[in-house]
């Protein structure tokens, strides 16, 4: 007995696909000034008013090498509102030469990108027109996608339409926490719908230009499942409108793309760390959800059995203060990620949320899941710990684990 725990305690190396893709990700609405979108001015839940984030574009020297030090791969995303000031307009000329600089430092720092085109936010002037909840304007988003596609595709090597949709529609139709703040299914199925024909034409554009680019979305994952009797259909009817109901509307895809957090209960009422934290004494948790990171294999499975696609993770992480528990996490996840590896899953990559501390949307700049964090004040990069941990890892394809 005593002999298999020396063995087990022993450090064990596990390695990585030559052709794995390690990377970093972030949000430009989330690291830039924010600019006349339908963000500008919401009240976060700790306080802070969405407005000055990161001073991303400020700092545009420091932080391509704060990227290209981290991995090799970087997801990321332009700012709409800033490129195009209205409707099928020609994209701005000083927002067009600054991502030319951000994008040119990033390849000479042989920095490999995937680029989003839509992450949660929209130009003011489109969601006065109706924004998502009418088909009639998927043609102005189509027309932005286009010109990002010709401006800036020759960056490019994969690209993600639409970062959480699901999320995205829960958020703003249903739970009303994410502009424009309804409550109402009817309005949320048509946004899905819409945003899944903008998908579909969108994948279209981007393969005219670049046929050889990979094209998916990102889709939120999460664990839905019952803490109790009166949880069990709460639960599975989240399920169903969340991760089996929206996908259906995303037909072309080459890869899967997917992000994962968290697990939540059902009492009926869902259990979050951010809601109900009385109910997390004897459980694992981060700032904001039950710490599950099985589900990350459970999801990878799942839509590896539906789709038999390419599966990236998109996006994965913790959210927390305390480093130590960071670089623990993100043992045990990249640990799952080699085990789906090994059952035959064709994980192509793994991106991790986020490169620096940002503006965590409705929640706010003090829930933190950066490598690098930042000073609120003078908005100065501070790596931390993590950092390096994952450094190694991204480079080396390899991780040692106990």
């Amino acid at each position: 007995m005593t002999f298999h725990h020396q063995i087990y305690l022993q450090p064990m190396t596990i390695h990585f696909p030559p052709d794995f893709a390690f990377g970093t990700s972030t949000s430009a609405y989330q690291i830039e000034t924010a600019f006349e979108h339908d963000w500008v001015g919401v009240k976060a839940r700790d306080g802070n008013t969405f407005d000055r984030t990161t001073d991303h574009e400020l700092r545009i020297e420091e932080d391509a090498g704060i990227i290209s030090s981290l991995a090799p791969n970087y997801r990321m995303g332009l700012m709409w509102s800033r490129l195009q000031r209205g409707p099928f307009e020609e994209f701005n000329q000083e927002a067009r030469d600054h991502y030319h600089r951000l994008l040119t430092r990033l390849h000479e720092k042989n920095v490999s990108i995937m680029m989003v085109l839509h992450h949660f936010a929209n130009p003011k002037w489109f969601v006065e027109k109706g924004g998502w909840e009418k088909s009639a304007n998927i043609p102005m988003f189509i027309d932005f996608a286009e010109k990002v596609v010709k401006e800036f595709g020759n960056y490019v090597k994969q690209w993600n339409t639409f970062n959480e949709p699901n999320l995205y529609v829960s958020m703003g139709w249903m739970t009303g926490e994410f502009p424009p703040f309804k409550k109402n299914i009817f309005k949320a199925t048509r946004v899905i719908t819409n945003i899944g024909q903008a998908h579909e034409e969108a994948y279209a554009v981007i393969k005219k230009y670049f046929p050889a680019h990979p094209v998916g979305i990102s889709y939120n994952c999460t664990v839905f499942s019952h803490e109790n009797i009166l949880g069990i259909i709460p639960a599975k009817f989240t399920d169903y409108c969340y991760m089996s109901y929206p996908i259906r509307k995303f037909r072309s895809l080459d890869f899967f793309g997917m992000s994962y957090y968290a697990r939540i209960g059902f009492d009926p009422m869902p259990v979050t760390y951010i809601l109900n934290p009385e109910k997390f004494k004897d459980r694992p948790h981060d700032d904001m959800w039950e710490f599950y990171p099985r589900g990350l294999l459970e999801c990878m499975r799942r839509f590896w059995k539906e789709f038999r696609k390419p599966i990236i993770i998109t996006e994965n992480g913790i959210c927390t203060g305390d480093d130590p528990k960071r670089v623990q996490a993100l043992s045990t996840y990249l640990t799952l990620v080699h085990d789906a590896l090994q059952e035959g899953i064709d994980v192509k990559g793994y991106y991790h949320w986020s490169t620096w501390d940002n503006f965590e949307w409705s929640l706010g700049p003090t829930y933190q899941f950066g490598l690098y964090g930042v000073d609120p004040k003078t908005r100065e990069r501070m790596k931390k710990p993590s950092a390096d941990f994952f450094r190694q890892v991204a480079f080396s394809k390899q991780l040692d684990v106990r």
